[in-house]
């Protein structure tokens, strides 16, 4: 995996390649996180160490927030190396923490269907995680690429839910990545009548939509 490193005497930074995109997913593809291994950080000094203890409720909020935090710190440093125009918000959704970069011309942190923008996510990852000590499930969204596609699939599992409801047919989707599988699945829960699971290996997994039996 390619990672960008300071530039010195006028050299162009080196942008993450696409291929650094892999996630593994459990079963229910929950976007977990790979562990071992450093990140690779823009400043390895922007985010201090240390775990903090997570055994109460606002102990688990001070913590994703403390995420937030690691994470923005980093990508404004990456930010600045590459060179690259952009606001960050920082959020808590549910029970993680997320970082939108927003603003400017950022196509590019995006990459071919989101594949940097997965990369960017895992090393922004990887860093939070070795700030705190704790695994971290902080989702990161650039330029609202994720919201639309969030708009889109809910779209399309709505639909295809309808579908198998009517027809009793098992239908396949297109392979997806752990984060757009597991939009699709929230949205077959809630519709009576059809079940989800996922099948295949990455990068090919992909999501059927079956009639409850």
């Amino acid at each position: 995996m390619s990672t960008p490193q300071q530039p010195t005497d006028g050299a162009q930074p080196t942008l993450l390649t696409a291929d650094a995109a892999g996630e593994a997913d459990s079963d229910a593809d929950s976007t977990g996180t790979r562990t071992g291994g450093d990140p690779a950080r823009p400043d390895a000094g922007a985010a201090g160490a240390g775990a903090r203890g997570t055994g109460e409720a606002d102990g688990d909020d001070d913590l994703l927030v403390r995420e937030g935090d690691v994470a923005g710190d980093y990508l404004e440093r990456l930010l600045d190396i590459l060179d690259k125009d952009g606001d960050i918000d920082l959020d808590v959704e549910g029970d993680r923490a997320s970082v939108a970069i927003v603003g400017g011309k950022l196509s590019d942190l995006i990459g071919p269907d989101g594949a940097t923008l997965e990369a960017l996510q895992e090393l922004t990852r990887l860093a939070v995680a070795q700030a705190t000590g704790v695994r971290s499930r902080l989702m990161l969204d650039i330029g609202e690429f994720r919201a639309r596609r969030r708009a889109d699939l809910t779209a399309l599992a709505g639909e295809t839910a309808r579908r198998v409801a009517a027809s009793r047919q098992p239908e396949r989707l297109s392979p997806m990545n752990p984060f757009e599988r597991k939009v699709v699945h929230d949205v077959i829960a809630s519709v009576p009548g059809v079940r989800s699971e996922s099948e295949g290996e990455e990068p090919n997994r992909r999501v059927v939509v079956l009639p409850d039996k």
